[in-house]
């Protein structure tokens, strides 16, 4: 299949993963702020903001996928070392705080989604994203953000079981450290989907793109009412 026929606005979602101002942004401390400085010592924010510049114009679905928690746990099981750690601060990233908000670079728009789910690594397990990409005809998952370790690796293994196509952005997505990012892309994604760049993306856009943009008028005499 053509990357212009799989990226068809009309059944494709950017869904951007946890690119938040606790996890990637401002507010980021601790192992985080790892991560906050590799996403923009590697130009993940700007490749995200074109792609979802491209992707709204073009009529394509945006979808944050942000993780917030509420104050007494409710919904986590600390069952993983990674979240053991990162919620030894009891308030690290609640609902509603400044640092579970997203990434104000990105968004979001006044028709994009904001998914927030409240417990888990990954976008789907016990949410309705499901649903929410089905109601719309969404058959491609766009995918950027952070990060190749955990939440985007399980989300796109979760999206694979459940049928969707998927299309994951070298330039828009980050693992820490950087080559084990780079190997997951090569040897686990590359497996998953296609791993292309937003360029790419944002090229087989452009028809769509253009087709929303009416064509300027070729005399003054038409450009009156």
């Amino acid at each position: 299949m053509q990357l212009a026929q799989l990226v068809d606005p009309a059944h494709t979602a950017v869904l951007v993963s946890e690119m938040q101002r606790g996890i990637s942004g401002d507010l980021a401390a601790g192992p985080l702020g790892v991560l906050s400085t590799a996403v923009r010592d590697h130009g993940v924010v700007d490749a995200l903001a074109r792609l979802l510049d491209g992707a709204r114009s073009a009529g394509a679905m945006v979808v944050h996928a942000t993780i917030q928690y509420r104050r007494d746990r409710a919904g986590v099981t600390l069952n993983t070392p990674f979240l053991a750690s990162s919620l030894r601060n009891p308030e690290h990233m609640l609902v509603g705080s400044d640092e579970a908000q997203v990434m104000p670079e990105l968004g979001p728009a006044p028709a994009d989604i904001v998914h927030a789910r409240t417990h888990g690594l990954s976008a789907f397990t016990g949410t309705d994203l499901d649903a929410i990409l089905r109601s719309r005809d969404i058959r491609t998952l766009v995918i950027g953000g952070v990060s190749l370790n955990e939440a985007i690796i399980g989300g796109a293994i979760e999206a694979a079981n459940l049928g969707y196509r998927l299309v994951v952005l070298r330039d828009a997505c980050l693992g820490v450290p950087h080559q084990f990012g780079e190997d997951m892309l090569r040897y686990a994604f590359a497996l998953l989907g296609t791993v292309t760049t937003t360029t790419a993306v944002l090229e087989a856009w452009q028809p769509a793109t253009a087709a929303q943009v009416p064509p300027a008028p070729s005399t003054a005499a038409e450009a009156l009412p």
